[in-house]
C-alpha cells in the first residue's frame, strides 16, 4: 500500500466487489495505491463455476451444488427451495447456526487480508451484523454514508434489493433509496449493485437479469458524479458505459480475475 498522499502528488485508489473468498488475491490488491475500496460480497456461498466450492457444497457436496445451480439458473427458484429444505433438514443442525460458523471463518480470512486504508461496504450475501468483529481499525465500513479520499468525496450504499433468491443482505426499495438520498451529490459514487440499465444488469453467463436500482439511476441522472462504481454482476453484458455526466463502471468480478480496477486522479 502506498503512503497517504500529500502535497500535489497523485492519488491511486483500487476497487474491487464480489470477492467471494479470494483472499489470496485481496491481500495484494492494494498494492501500489493509496486506498483500497471493497463494494461487498465477501462470502463465497455457491461458486456457479466451480461448484466444489464455497459453504453450500462444503455441506452437502459437489453434485448437490450442481443441481442448485442448475435449478436456479432455469428460474425453478421453486425447486431449488425445496432442494435445499430437504438438504438442510438432514443437516443435523440449525441452518442459521451452521451457515454463521462458515461465514465467520471465511470473514476472519478475508478481513485480515484487508490492507490499510481500505473502505468497504456490504455486498447482497454479506452478513453486516458480524462485520464490526471483524473489521480491524484500518477498515472503515460505509453504507449510505460519504468519506474523502485524496481531496474527492465518495459516497457508499451497500446490500441488494430484494429477489427470489433471498440472500442474507436484502433490502426493499423505499429503504435502498433513503440511502442513496443519504449519500447525497459525491464525485465517486461506490455500490454494490448497479444501476437499472439493462445492458448493466444482464449477466451473460447465469442468463438472467440482476436487480439494478432505479433509484440509483435517478441519483445518477439528478447529481451527476463523475463515476458511479459497482458490482453484483459478474458477467454484464456491458461492463463500462456513460450515463450523462457519469462514467458507470463495473468493477468487476474479483473472484474470478484477482485483478483490481483502478482509479487514479
Amino acid at each position: 500500500m502506498a503512503p497517504t498522499p500529500a502535497g500535489g502528488r497523485r492519488t491511486r485508489v483500487h476497487v474491487v466487489s464480489d470477492v467471494h473468498g479470494n483472499a489470496r488475491d485481496l491481500a495484494r490488491a492494494g498494492d501500489g495505491a493509496d486506498a483500497l475500496i471493497c463494494l461487498g460480497d465477501l462470502v463465497l456461498f455457491l461458486d456457479y463455476a466451480d461448484h466444489s466450492r464455497g459453504i453450500f457444497p462444503d455441506l452437502f457436496g459437489a453434485e448437490n451444488a450442481g443441481r442448485l445451480v442448475e435449478l436456479r439458473t432455469a428460474r425453478r427458484f421453486g425447486e431449488a427451495r425445496e432442494l435445499g429444505a430437504r438438504l438442510w433438514s438432514g443437516a443435523g443442525g440449525d441452518r442459521a447456526t451452521l451457515i454463521e460458523k462458515a461465514v465467520r471463518r471465511q470473514y476472519a480470512e478475508l478481513f485480515a487480508a484487508f490492507p490499510t486504508p481500505t473502505y468497504a461496504t456490504y455486498g447482497n450475501v454479506d452478513m453486516p451484523q458480524l462485520w464490526s468483529e471483524y473489521a480491524g481499525p484500518g477498515t472503515t465500513v460505509l453504507d449510505g454514508q460519504r468519506v474523502e479520499i485524496g481531496g474527492r468525496t465518495f459516497g457508499f450504499v451497500g446490500g441488494g434489493l430484494r429477489t427470489p433468491m433471498r440472500t442474507p443482505y436484502e433490502i426493499g426499495d423505499e429503504e435502498y433509496a433513503a440511502k442513496i438520498e443519504a449519500v447525497g451529490e459525491v464525485d465517486v459514487l461506490c455500490t454494490h449493485i448497479p444501476p437499472e440499465v439493462p445492458e448493466l444488469v444482464y449477466d451473460t453467463v447465469a442468463r438472467r437479469f440482476e436487480r439494478g436500482s432505479r433509484a440509483l439511476l435517478d441519483a445518477i441522472r439528478r447529481t451527476r458524479p463523475r463515476y458511479a462504481l459497482f458490482g453484483h454482476v459478474h458477467q454484464p453484458l456491458v461492463r463500462r458505459m456513460r450515463i450523462g455526466a457519469t462514467e458507470c463502471v463495473n468493477v468487476g468480478h474479483f473472484a474470478g480475475s484477482g485483478r483490481p480496477w483502478a482509479l487514479e486522479w
